[in-house]
């Protein structure tokens, strides 16, 4: 049971992220006080990795959409199991290719040349 009144998001996907983002800020802090380029590159890469670490089990269903859950989902062990059709209004969702699509597909694609339909049904008729 979580002892926040609001759910904040405790979840695996975003622990584990900030896990090794944490790590990857130290690697960082030691290159940029010992000057040291391949500190500050493998800084940065674990802080790439941890993006990445945390849009997978985000996407495996250890994160959590955006807004609030019911109280009963605010475990740490609650896997949200909506997340393979993804989550509405999420951009890691939307950048898997999940998620509703918006974009309509045009019915009809019009050929060079060819008269507006509505134009052509008045020449019909």
């Amino acid at each position: 049971m979580s002892a926040h009144q609001y759910d904040e998001g405790h979840t695996v996907a975003g622990w584990t992220g900030f896990g090794i983002a944490s790590v990857g800020s130290v690697v960082l802090g030691v290159g940029v006080c010992t000057v040291s380029a391949a500190f500050l590159a493998v800084g940065l890469a674990i802080g790439v990795v941890s993006v990445l670490v945390t849009w997978a089990l985000h996407l495996a269903g250890w994160g959590k959409p955006p807004g609030r859950r019911p109280r009963e989902q605010w475990g740490m062990r609650e896997r949200d199991l909506a997340a393979r059709q993804g989550h509405p209004g999420c951009v890691g969702c939307r950048l898997a290719g999940r998620g509703p699509r918006t974009a309509e597909v045009p019915t009809h694609v019009p050929v060079v040349g060819e008269p507006e339909p509505a134009a052509a049904a008045d020449s019909v008729g």
